[in-house]
């Protein structure tokens, strides 16, 4: 990386021994330079900070549309299918920004003939009627908490723990080589009264069978 001082300011002027005329300037002088330098390392800095972000919202918006896409490789029972014109319902604990990207991808569309509705919960706030529940990486209780409140219930679990699939969680969201990958638990898809596609498992980064 190369620091370029300010026009007329040179190296050579800082290291020089000063004369008396120069004794005076040479306070100014040091705190122009460490000010280009503190000027430069901010920019970098900000550029860094600029990149994480960018990576950061590209994984949001990829496994939002993964959540998205999820709902069509689902079979639910008869009795959890919604009646005609009421929507699919995605409830979102611990990630609004992934709520908020999801919101946007099924404004206007529908899958299985129906809409999609995105609801963002807070800590402890019970489902209710829901078909997929993600719930964002965190404390580990509080995803266990927000796991327990759907279980054996017909609803797609969806976790993103970056470790293996946790207990009753269907799908677990794992980021491998730089790419976000997702694995399946077939016994908590079971136990959630679930079928899932033969297509969406094809493409898992892993598939548990029964077992743990």
């Amino acid at each position: 990386m190369t620091i370029s001082l300010p026009l007329g300011l040179h190296w050579s002027s800082l290291c020089a021994a000063p004369s008396r005329r120069r004794a005076g300037r040479l306070p100014a002088l040091l705190a122009m330079a460490l000010s280009c330098v503190l000027l430069v390392f901010v920019c970098y800095s900000a550029v860094g900070a600029q990149s994480g972000a960018a990576e950061v919202n590209l994984e949001r918006n990829v496994k939002a549309a993964f959540l998205y896409k999820f709902l069509g490789y689902v079979d639910y029972p008869e009795a959890a299918v919604p009646a005609a014109g009421e929507p699919l319902v995605i409830a979102v604990v611990g990630a609004d920004a992934v709520a908020e990207e999801l919101a946007r991808i099924s404004a206007g569309r529908s899958m299985h003939g129906r809409a999609v509705a995105v609801r963002k919960l807070r800590a402890g706030e019970a489902p209710g009627r829901v078909h997929m529940l993600f719930i964002g990486d965190g404390d580990a209780g509080e995803v266990d908490k927000a796991l327990a409140a759907v279980r054996h219930a017909p609803v797609l679990t969806v976790t993103e723990t970056g470790r293996n699939v946790r207990q009753d969680s269907v799908i677990n969201f794992r980021v491998v080589d730089e790419r976000v990958r997702f694995e399946v638990s077939l016994d908590a898809a079971e136990k959630n009264h679930l079928k899932l596609s033969s297509r969406l498992l094809a493409v898992a980064y892993k598939v548990q069978r029964g077992g743990r």
